[in-house]
């Protein structure tokens, strides 16, 4: 399967690079996967900000499913039925700082929650990896899921 994990922005924090990089070694063997980081906008007028990265989201031209705190609550098995349910490629769509625009939450094909607490968006990319080596582990019927 091929999956595309896309947001804006780089990751600063070492810990967090640590722990996507064990996780996307993890993952290699069930999928092909890739991270695409986008240019972050900066500035004080943060629709702008979601507007242009936004745009930059939806010009890929490519059907996703969004993660956003107000999207449908899964549990780890019934994600890992999600994506074997889901033809590939399957791109996922992880905000920045301050969430994404409307127009990329109206466009979704799916919008999912990670958590219904609020999570810094760097962490959320971690937490996200993590529950997608979950799901393959559940899917191949791996022991990492108990």
């Amino acid at each position: 399967m091929k999956i595309r994990v896309i947001w804006p922005g780089k990751t600063k924090e070492q810990f967090i690079l640590e722990g996507l990089r064990k996780y996307l070694k993890l993952l290699r063997p069930y999928a092909d996967i890739n991270t695409i980081e986008l240019k972050e906008e900066k500035g004080s007028d943060v629709r702008k900000m979601l507007e242009k990265e936004g745009e930059r989201i939806l010009k890929l031209q490519v059907p996703y499913t969004l993660l956003d705190e107000k999207g449908e609550a899964l549990t780890s098995i019934e994600f890992a039925a999600y994506l074997a349910g889901h033809q590939s490629p399957i791109n996922f769509i992880l905000g920045g700082a301050y969430g994404v625009s409307e127009e990329v939450k109206k466009k979704a094909h799916k919008t999912l929650s990670l958590s219904r607490m609020t999570l810094t968006h760097e962490m959320s990319r971690l937490f996200f990896l993590e529950q997608l080596y979950r799901a393959f582990t559940i899917m191949h019927k791996k022991g990492y899921h108990h």
